[in-house]
């Protein structure tokens, strides 16, 4: 039998099909910096207050985009504009036509492997209420792929 996200297209998926691709990687609860010259997207170690960093899941999920005025809407309709996803993000791997990999809880059939192959920012990360706007260029990372 062939797994849904690789014989339907993400327009194609229902709500739990699209939530499910989420990896829980939680890079992009990231805070990223834009550079005004070149718009080019630095990830920093810096995230999200709402994050809980040892599970990597939003603690406020259904209220996240009320509650953080940047946190971003992903939908299919959009996917092509994110081009600061990390290359490891299943939206963005699917959206190019690249198979998912095989921590993927989907594939693996575990959460617990997205920690296991260290694509997750579990212990990596530090909530952006404990660091001083000034220094966040400071935090600028190269550990994720874009």
């Amino acid at each position: 039998m062939t797994a849904f996200w690789e014989s339907k297209s993400l327009a194609e998926m229902s709500k739990d099909e699209w939530e499910s691709l989420c990896d829980g990687c939680a890079r992009c609860c990231m805070i990223k910096l834009q550079d005004e010259d070149t718009d080019e997207v630095h990830y920093t170690s810096i995230v999200c207050d709402l994050l809980d960093q040892q599970e990597c899941q939003c603690t406020a999920y259904p209220q996240r985009h009320a509650l953080v005025e940047d946190c971003v809407v992903l939908t299919y309709e959009r996917v092509g504009e994110f081009h600061w996803l990390p290359k490891s993000c299943a939206y963005r791997t699917l959206a190019e036509g690249r198979p998912l990999a095989w921590w993927h809880p989907l594939v693996s059939g575990t959460r617990d492997t997205v920690h296991q192959a260290e694509i997750s920012v579990q212990g990596k990360v530090i909530a952006q209420s404990e660091i001083d706007e000034d220094d966040e260029q400071d935090m600028i990372i190269r550990w994720v792929e874009t």
